[in-house]
Parts: structure tokens; sequence; C-alpha cells
């Protein structure tokens, strides 16, 4: 197999003529290493001694230290380069005109998960439209879908339900890298920045992050391993109701429950513990923070057994509606605030329509609602596929 290399690797080991005497700013985490690992701001500090002027923090903080939603991390100053580190997810999303006044151009090191409530694209977002407005250049170093680069599934976002979590209508998993995605957003909503991306070398579409040589650092707190992002198109459900989508345990999304799940009862409404794909374990967990903290929760482990066949979406929709139907007044969608949004359900501004949540809960047959996606796929496909930088 052709080892994979990521934007990052080819970036630093390339002739890069246009960025003599530029001041370079970098948004990056823990997870924009190479295959070595070692991290992007000191391989491009040491391709470009002195240029890297400013550094930018997504959600999570530059070190990823951050647990949970809305838990904002500040401004800081990098204690080897001794340059400024903003925070893009702090007392703004946006970047400022006075941050991109440091800089020249700003290259992007981003693990996204192929998600699309995943908020490091619309940070990708905010970059692009800032750097249009004060006539800087955005460079992508793209890093694989850890999910693969064929498989999309769900609804589009309703535009009534944009927010940090979803601003565009785009299905909730992709199938495109965080540099196809960036392009596809760029042209299609109008931003029109000065982009480039840097392609990655060696990955095809159908491979899974496993496939790619690469080693997982962690993009984010709770996906702690590329078993974690594979469930996440659907566990993030969980986020907007008082289900614990596994959150203050080893296992986030891949575990789920509450005290008050009858896991038997859940069992016999699905006909059993078998899903495409997927083979559901009852287990007992007992998150240490997050919801139902310190209390034992009866609920799954998802065991993912065929990733080629196996729907995040449509399975977590499946176990909703039967926890619904099992639980009575037990259960609860989580009421706002969610990403700082004040009035909406997060439920509604995770699934991207209030509709499919409606539907949900009075019972509508699964196989109508999961039909219903259909045309939003092949719409979304058919367009998205103009974008691809790999075959």
């Amino acid at each position: 197999m052709i080892p994979v290399k990521t934007g990052l690797e080819n970036f630093v080991t390339s002739s890069q003529p246009e960025f003599a005497n530029k001041k370079i700013g970098l948004l990056c985490n823990p997870a924009s290493v190479d295959s070595r690992l070692r991290h992007a701001r000191d391989l491009i500090h040491n391709r470009f001694p002195g240029q890297l002027k400013a550094l930018f923090s997504p959600q999570h903080g530059f070190f990823a230290e951050k647990q949970d939603n809305m838990i904002e991390s500040g401004h800081l100053t990098d204690r080897t380069l001794h340059i400024p580190v903003f925070s893009l997810y702090g007392e703004t999303r946006v970047p400022e005109k006075e941050m991109f006044d440091l800089i020249d151009a700003l290259i992007i090191d981003l693990m996204d998960v192929g998600t699309r409530v995943y908020t490091f694209i619309y940070t990708v977002s905010y970059c692009l439209e800032t750097a249009k407005k004060f006539g800087r250049k955005i460079i992508i170093l793209d890093r694989p879908n850890p999910i693969n680069g064929i498989s999309i599934e769900g609804n589009l976002l309703n535009p009534d339900f944009s927010s940090f979590v979803g601003r565009y209508p785009i299905p909730m998993r992709h199938g495109l890298t965080m540099g196809e995605l960036a392009l596809f957003i760029n042209r299609e909503f109008g931003i029109d920045c000065e982009l480039d991306v840097i392609r990655l070398s060696g990955w095809k579409r159908n491979m899974y992050y496993e496939d790619t040589g690469l080693p997982w650092v962690p993009p984010s707190p709770n996906l702690p391993t590329p078993g974690s992002a594979l469930v996440y198109p659907g566990q993030v459900i969980f986020e907007g109701t008082n289900i614990s989508e596994g959150r203050g345990t080893t296992q986030p999304f891949l575990l789920f429950g509450a005290p008050f799940l009858d896991t038997e009862e859940i069992t016999k409404i699905l006909g059993g513990n078998l899903f495409p794909g997927a083979i559901l374990r009852p287990v007992v967990f007992e998150p240490t923070s997050n919801k139902w903290s310190g209390q034992a929760c009866q609920g799954f482990q998802i065991h993912v057994t065929d990733s080629e066949i196996y729907n995040a979406y449509e399975t977590t929709l499946t176990l909703l509606q039967a926890i619904i139907r099992s639980s009575g007044d037990a259960f609860k969608w989580k009421s706002p605030p969610y990403e700082y949004e004040y009035e909406k359900l997060p439920v509604d501004l995770i699934i991207g329509d209030q509709h499919i949540r409606e539907k949900i809960e009075t019972m509508i047959p699964l196989e109508d609602i999961f039909a219903s996606f259909k045309p939003d796929i092949d719409r979304f496909r058919s367009k998205s596929a103009a974008y691809h930088l790999y075959e």
C-alpha cells in the first residue's frame, strides 16, 4: 500500500516560493501532526523561520483541553515562539481584523471528522469570510475524512436551523475531506476567498482512517479513537436529550444510556440486538462527568462489525424512537442553550430540522423517515462531486 501523506507533509517538503517573506498564521490543534507525530507549528516554523506570526485554535482549545460544548478557551502566548495564540472559540468565534493584521496568509491544518455538526468546518468558514473581507489568502493542509469519502447519510440541514453546529445545508455525514468541504462552501455559498488546498497523496475515497497508516491523535477530547468517529454522525444526536452519550467515560459515543432505561424492553422493541453492520451489547456504566455523573446508567455499547453497511444516522434514530417508546415521561429533550442558540431545541439544531424530531416522537414509521433522506443525499452527492480532489 502506498503510504498516505497529509497536506502538512506535502506542504513542508515542497517548494513554496510564494511564501518568501510572508507573515504566516496557523489554525491548528493537537491533531495537526505528521506521520511521525511532529506538530504543524514546529514543522512550519522550521520551514519558514521567523515567519510564523500568530496561531489560532478552534473549539476545545489549542491543546484540546476543554471537554464540553460552550466551554470557551482564552487567548494565549505560545511559550516556544512567543507569538499570540488566538482562540476562535472564546470571546469571539469570528476572527477579528486585529488578528489578521498580523498575517498575510492563514494556513489551516485541522482534522474534520466527516460530520455536519463538528464545529471545525464553521471556524474555517468564518476564516474564509474574514480572509475575503481583508484580502488575505487561506491555505488548507488537507487530511483524510476518517469515515471515508464515499458514504453520505441523513437529511440536509434546514436553513431555519442554522447554528454553529450547522451553518449550511449539507447532510449529517458529508463524505468530503476538510479541503473539499472548504472548496464547496467557498464557492457554493458565495464567499469567494482566495483559497488553495494542499492535497493528500495516497488517499483513496474508500479508505477509513485505519487504512491510512497515519497515527490517530484525537481531534477533540471525546473522539479518542477512529471507532468513536465512525458512530459519531448518529450518536451525537443524544447530545440533544437526557440520554448520556458516554461523555465522562472511556468510550464516548460508543456508550449511551441513562438510569431509567430498560434495556430488555428496548431490545424487545428493536426485535433483537442486531443492526446492519453493528451489534448492541447491554452495559451498565457510570459517567464521571456530564449527564448522570456518578450514577449507574443502563444502556448499550455499539460494536460496529461491518463499517461498509453500518449507517450511524439511521441506527441512532432507530434507537432514539425505541427509547422514547419505552421510557415514557422519563425521557426528555435537552433544553437550550446549545452552541450559542438560546431558543431552539438542541436536538433540532443537531438533526437540522424539527420535522424529523416530530416524526420520531410521534412514531412515524422509520422506513418513511429514512426514505425522505434519499433526494437530499442524491442532490448533495451530485453537487459535491464537482469538488472532489481524490478519486
